[in-house]
């Protein structure tokens, strides 16, 4: 007779607590598209949309395939509710969440530490604008009917612009909210204590505190211009 698995129990209870987790944020996320759709949009079909900070936040926690999942679940149910954009809609979400996402969480788990966090989402942001302008240049034209020559005349005006600031206001907001949201995780016992090694001092948490608020600040401002409201 073998012996019992005395593993299988404390795995069978993080993998539902896992689970938990990412059922949690998928539906927090699918919240904020909801609300971020009442804001106004740029050039009259681009949507600031922040359910990229939930997302992140959830591939921060769990890793970059938690975080690719999220973005799939959370673009189809959009799709399937709320988008009035179909398929093509689908497929251009979930190429922006994906590229901001998966890179900024991929990025902090192998440098898990706040420079980390800073340096993956700013490739994130980079690589959330590269991709999108790709894909806009390649996918508007028949999205919209128009002119792929207007489409290009877009590029700098429109569309780098837009990918820039939507990626740093969900930066920001990652920046801010990450290690609330998981503190309150872990309190709740449905993510595990960190082991990394503790960093912080007082003047370090403040000065990155005010870098965040600062940069919130700058990109809130640069959406609002985007918006036509300032």
């Amino acid at each position: 007779m073998s012996e019992p698995n005395v593993n299988a129990i404390p795995a069978t209870k993080s993998n539902v607590k896992t689970i938990t987790s990412m059922a949690m944020l998928t539906a927090i996320a699918y919240v904020v598209m909801v609300l971020s759709k009442m804001l106004p949009q740029v050039s009259g079909f681009l949507q600031l949309d922040l359910k990229d900070t939930v997302i992140c936040i959830g591939g921060f926690v769990f890793g970059p395939l938690a975080a690719a999942i999220i973005s799939i679940v959370v673009a189809v149910v959009e799709m399937f509710t709320v988008s009035d954009t179909g398929i093509i809609g689908l497929i251009m979400n979930m190429l922006a969440t994906c590229a901001f996402c998966c890179t900024a969480a991929f990025v902090y788990k192998r440098i898990h530490t706040k420079k980390g966090a800073i340096i993956g989402l700013a490739l994130g942001v980079v690589l959330l604008t590269i991709v999108m302008m790709l894909w806009n240049y390649l996918i508007t034209p028949l999205y919209m009917g128009v002119p792929r020559e207007m489409v290009a005349g877009m590029m700098l005006s429109v569309f780098l612009p837009f990918n820039v600031v939507k990626g740093g206001l969900n930066m920001a907001l990652i920046l801010l909210l990450y290690k609330p949201v998981v503190t309150a995780l872990r309190k709740a016992k449905l993510v595990p204590e960190s082991h990394a090694p503790q960093q912080s001092a007082r003047k370090l948490n403040a000065g990155f505190l005010l870098f965040s608020l600062a940069l919130l600040a700058t990109f809130v401002t640069l959406a609002l211009v985007l918006m036509g409201i300032i």
